[in-house]
């Protein structure tokens, strides 16, 4: 990847390549310092949903004098103002996502935590076929779906 460097499931910013987020704080005024800028593109970057502590730890890897509250304010800020999305995966604490282009939604493996990104037209359209059958006209949603892997015979945590 240009100026990213791929380690498991997520990437660390490397160069001072300009991010999505960046360009959308840009477009909007918000005043954009080096510290939140290193957040945005490690947001940008990142190809799961981190939460705030993970977020540092990465951002801290870039530029180890970004602080934690640096990082929780620069996150509602850009929460704030529909940059990012807040997502909460029933694991008591927040999770973040930069807004999608397209529409998708989650599945999240109660085992390890990991959260699956994916579209389905027939979901889709059984929702709003749903909406429609109690009167409604579907306007959005959020679908979130948790799981264990098949052959998991243990009990699921709730």
């Amino acid at each position: 990847m240009d100026g990213q460097q791929t380690t498991s499931q997520r990437s660390i910013v490397t160069t001072a390549k300009k991010s999505d987020i960046e360009a959308q704080c840009e477009a909007k005024g918000m005043r954009m310092t080096e510290q939140r800028r290193v957040i945005a593109r490690v947001l940008a970057a990142a190809d799961d949903h981190p939460d705030v502590e993970e977020l540092y730890r990465r951002c801290a890897e870039v530029d180890d004098r970004i602080s934690i509250s640096t990082v929780y304010r620069t996150v509602r800020l850009l929460e704030d103002a529909g940059i990012i999305e807040r997502h909460d995966f029933r694991e008591g604490r927040a999770r973040y996502e930069q807004i999608p282009d397209t529409h998708h939604d989650h599945l999240i493996n109660l085992r390890t935590g990991e959260v699956i990104e994916f579209s389905s037209e027939e979901i889709e359209e059984l929702q709003a076929k749903v909406a429609r059958r109690l009167g409604y006209r579907l306007v959005d949603h959020r679908l979130e779906l948790y799981a264990v892997p098949l052959g998991d015979s243990d009990k699921a945590k709730n």
